[in-house]
């Protein structure tokens, strides 16, 4: 070897060992590998790789939760149908839905062109890239952010909040972005925020610049779908909806009543996820085998019914 065809050899070595380190464009993935996607980063390189399991649930298997399918479904039926519609923001108390019933509408509309592509808050100032990758497919997509809140200074904070409504470059009409959060305002308020509060000479109250900014992020959302707490009945009605769909008679669900007011209060919340992983460890026990005789025969403890 030359000593030119040395130099050449060992400069495309360092070209190959720069691009390995450079940051590199995102590339589109095999759009029929999936309905959803997800956003990740291997090796510092951004990546849209298929769901290869999309989650089966549908909406019909989600209950006590009538007026916030209501809403959102009219939302992405919308959307699907190419009229105008808003991003969404669910909030509200934990493990009543609020993931599920976006995963159910995305099995709900996957057959009319919804895709979704979930994105963590740390990846949200890649947002712009993702939207214009997408701008020119025909299906409509869905961005989630799921359990979304952030503390102060975080770079997908402002990224969120151009994006929604604000930046000079906004999102195309195949694109809405759907959240979640236990947060209302995605930030965590705090007693110090308040001390900048104003009253005018009419005692009218004016929030300061603190609170106002915690609030101008979730405002930017067009729709607010708010989630409350179960009551007993609520949460054993959809004890007995999961226990049906593993193939447990009205017989079995009713012996087990007791047993799920106990698993409720030894996790302290009646929740959706409390009912569903509940009637998972009875499924997967044996159902009733599995169940205290004195359970079975509905001897309960005193008060029981009042969890």
């Amino acid at each position: 070897m030359s000593a030119v065809e040395h130099l050449i050899a060992r400069a495309e070595a360092l070209l190959g060992r720069l691009e390995a380190v450079l940051p590199q464009p995102l590339m589109a993935p095999d759009w029929a590998a999936s309905v959803a996607f997800r956003y990740r980063k291997r090796n510092g390189r951004p990546q849209l790789e298929p769901v290869r399991h999309v989650a089966p649930i549908r909406l019909q298997d989600l209950k006590e939760v009538e007026a916030q399918k209501e809403k959102l479904l009219r939302n992405t039926e919308q959307f699907v149908a190419g009229r105008p519609a808003n991003n969404v923001l669910l909030t509200g108390a934990r493990g009543t839905g609020k993931s599920s019933l976006i995963k159910a509408c995305l099995n709900e509309f996957a057959d009319r062109g919804l895709r979704l592509i979930e994105v963590d808050k740390s990846d949200l100032v890649e947002l712009p890239d993702l939207v214009d990758l997408v701008a020119e497919r025909p299906e409509r997509f869905v961005i989630f952010c799921d359990d979304l809140s952030f503390d102060e200074g975080e770079l997908g904070y402002k990224a969120l909040k151009s994006m929604l409504d604000g930046s000079i470059s906004v999102a195309g009409d195949n694109v809405l972005i759907y959240a979640t959060s236990n947060r209302r305002h995605l930030l965590p308020e705090q007693m110090k925020d308040n001390l900048a509060v104003k009253y005018d000479e009419n005692g009218e109250l004016h929030p300061g610049e603190a609170i106002e900014e915690k609030i101008s992020l979730s405002e930017r959302f067009g729709l607010w779908v708010s989630f409350y707490p179960f009551s007993q009945q609520e949460y054993l009605e959809i004890c007995a909806q999961w226990q049906r769909y593993h193939g447990m008679d009205e017989a079995q669900i009713a012996a087990s009543r007791q047993s799920a007011l106990v698993w409720a209060l030894e996790r302290g919340s009646r929740s959706g996820r409390v009912a569903y992983q509940f009637a998972r460890d009875l499924a997967g026990r044996g159902q009733l085998e599995s169940l205290p005789s004195s359970t079975i025969h509905g001897d309960a403890p005193e008060g029981l019914d009042d969890v």
